[in-house]
């Protein structure tokens, strides 16, 4: 019997290649073998009995050649599919789009786009397309549910730009204020240690604390105080009394609506020095917008994570040196009116 030499099936074109598998699969419903089918065609035995499954599965139709190159509906996304998928990345959450995520990951990315359009890319294909979109996968910031858009729009484009106006008609400072707690027991950071063996850091089972109340300018300016109290109205008017006697000169000081801030000893005490300081107040639940929050994640960070103090008066020296030290370098306050969220307030 003639016996063709073995070809590469796969290098034939679609058209010689469906040719192929109807002739064998002609030959063993003649009588041939499937061996002798194989050898007569060049081909393997595997493939020739594959080929009469598929045959007498769906008849002719299962023999045809397929469609090459990348499968259709697997991660080809029209101009304004892709826009509109980057859209929705920026402005929604995938749980509001009742999406089985709360990030936005590469795989909620995908199950997107696969529920609105019929395309199923695999995750490799959503990150290509993410970088090619300008996407990086960042920390997110924490927004609260009862902040009120429509006032944080408001302060953006109304109530800021007025102040500073009045600002600057009364040459008047403007001061960022915030306060916070630090604990000895606060972890920042990371440290190596062999893979499933997490490194073990000697520190002290006492928990002790302080409290520190800061404000900034966008010029570099830093005004702090550290203490050991709870805060409370005696405590934020001491630091106001402070505050004034090193001003210098008119300031203008935005604070949160902390309940603190608000009370009426402080209305008082305020109404009293109005010629002094004014306090302007951001809108709810938009700590976001304060850049003295910066400081006291840099604070955190390095005042506190970088030295394991062993009793309470270490660590307010750890932060007071390290408030001290910010205090001389008005350039690293300056940086943080860098940052996207609070860069309305650089000028």
């Amino acid at each position: 019997m003639y016996c063709m030499k073995r070809l590469d099936f796969r290098a034939l074109a679609p058209q010689a290649q469906e040719q192929v598998r109807r002739k064998a699969v002609q030959a063993v419903q003649e009588g041939m073998t499937r061996v002798e089918a194989a050898r007569l065609y060049g081909v393997t035995r595997q493939a020739v009995g594959a080929w009469v499954q598929r045959y007498e599965a769906g008849g002719a139709a299962a023999l045809k050649a397929a469609r090459r190159g990348r499968p259709r509906g697997t991660g080809t996304l029209l101009p304004w599919q892709a826009a509109q998928t980057a859209r929705t990345v920026v402005d929604r959450c995938p749980d509001q789009l009742k999406l089985p995520f709360w990030l936005w990951t590469r795989e909620a990315v995908a199950e997107l786009i696969a529920r609105r359009y019929g395309v199923k890319p695999s995750v490799w294909t959503v990150g290509r397309m993410l970088r090619r979109w300008g996407f990086t996968p960042q920390k997110p910031v924490r927004r609260a549910l009862e902040q009120n858009p429509k006032e944080v729009r408001r302060w953006l484009r109304e109530t800021y730009p007025r102040i500073r106006a009045q600002a600057k008609r009364q040459r008047a400072e403007i001061y960022w204020g915030d306060e916070m707690g630090l604990r000895s027991d606060h972890v920042g950071g990371t440290s190596y240690g062999r893979k499933g063996s997490p490194p073990v850091i000697p520190a002290t089972g006492k928990r002790f604390g302080c409290n520190m109340i800061s404000a900034i300018t966008n010029r570099g300016r830093l005004m702090f105080m550290v203490f050991r109290r709870r805060f409370t109205h005696e405590v934020f008017r001491d630091f106001l009394g402070r505050f004034v006697r090193q001003a210098n000169r008119k300031t203008f000081l935005i604070l949160d609506r902390h309940p603190v801030h608000l009370s009426a000893p402080v209305r008082r005490w305020l109404e009293a020095h109005q010629r002094q300081v004014r306090v302007f107040y951001l809108p709810g639940y938009s700590p976001e917008l304060n850049p003295d929050e910066y400081l006291n994640q840099d604070v955190k960070a390095n005042a506190v994570k970088r030295r394991r103090p062993e009793n309470q008066r270490e660590l307010i020296d750890d932060v007071r040196s390290y408030l001290y030290s910010t205090q001389r370098q008005p350039e690293i306050v300056r940086n943080y009116f860098q940052a996207q969220p609070v860069r309305y307030a650089a000028v």
